[in-house]
């Protein structure tokens, strides 16, 4: 089962999406995230929507400008490609490599849930960024509260997915880690969610032996196909994830956790360190990004002109005699 959301006459709305895009509008639903805590897991969010096919359909889906499926609870990226760990570190310092570390968990960073965009909605170019990319990416989102559980657990914690792109600026994230920390406003300004979530049971025919997802994935740049890759070359199941957010903490409906970008051209960066340089160039406005994943749908966002940033002092250097 499929779920979007949209406006109605100024009004956020919840439908389950038929396999001809008609929406079927949940009565009295406006939040998939609201919903989500209400239905404890997977088998109660679809009653919700088998019920909402018992009523008389809204709009086509092309009738609607769809919004983001969600707006998380909270947003845990994770970096589970390999290769693009390869990639991105070659196109920062030229090294390459894999640091051993990487392989002893599936390290994530939060993002910022307040800045999420729906699959068709125009993205503003970081403030003070020269070097803005895409990042092609699947969520996984939390269905039922969870905590300290085992990747067999997981798989009952997880509703569904959707296509997730973190939009990042390579200038703010560079200069913003040589502090020894995460990215801040390097990856602040956006995330795409859409173009609906995919519920678990749908996907479970593009299961693995292994326990991966064999989804195809493809990134295009104006048209143009820069990055294929299959979501099953993950290093970690999304149980693995799930279970190891959930370690010491919560997991809560409305999470959304990001596999992290894919290899073989699954961002421009990864691009950049293979070539030796920045071919394809960073996005500019007017660029349009689409990322499509086999069995979930595509997202389509072009890029405009942002904000200038405002302007901030250095940091004082502050006198350190102590009385």
């Amino acid at each position: 089962m499929r779920f979007a959301a949209y406006e109605h006459r100024h009004r956020p709305r919840v439908a389950v999406v038929e396999e001809d895009g008609t929406l079927f509008p949940l009565p009295g639903v406006t939040s998939l995230t609201a919903l989500l805590t209400e239905a404890d897991g997977l088998p109660g969010l679809l009653a919700a929507g088998a019920a909402a096919l018992d009523v008389p359909p809204g709009p086509h889906v092309s009738q609607v400008r769809l919004s983001p499926p969600l707006q998380p609870t909270s947003v845990r990226d994770f970096v589970t490609f390999e290769e693009h760990v390869e990639g991105v570190r070659r196109s920062v310092d030229g090294a390459g490599g894999v640091p051993e570390q990487w392989y002893a968990a599936p390290t994530f960073y939060f993002t910022n849930p307040h800045a999420v965009f729906g699959p068709h909605d125009d993205i503003p170019v970081p403030p003070g960024s020269t070097a803005l990319d895409f990042e092609l990416e699947v969520g996984a989102v939390v269905g039922r509260e969870g905590r300290d559980l085992t990747p067999e657990q997981a798989r009952d914690h997880i509703v569904g997915y959707t296509v997730f792109n973190d939009w990042s600026a390579r200038d703010l994230q560079a200069a913003e880690m040589r502090v020894g920390l995460g990215p801040c406003k390097g990856k602040d300004t956006a995330t795409t969610l859409g173009p609906c979530l995919v519920t678990a049971d749908e996907l479970e025919p593009y299961r693995d032996t292994d326990g991966f997802l064999r989804l195809a994935l493809t990134a295009e740049v104006n048209g143009e196909t820069v990055g294929e890759d299959l979501l099953s070359h993950m290093s970690w199941t999304f149980e693995e994830m799930t279970a190891y957010a959930s370690r010491g903490t919560r997991v809560v409906p409305g999470d959304v956790l990001g596999s992290g970008t894919c290899g073989n051209g699954g961002c421009l960066a990864e691009l950049w360190g293979l070539r030796g340089e920045r071919n394809p160039p960073p996005l500019k406005p007017g660029d349009t990004v689409t990322l499509t994943v086999e069995g979930i749908g595509a997202v389509s966002n072009t890029v405009v002109a942002g904000a200038a940033p405002v302007f901030l002092p250095a940091a004082r250097r502050r006198d350190r005699e102590r009385p």
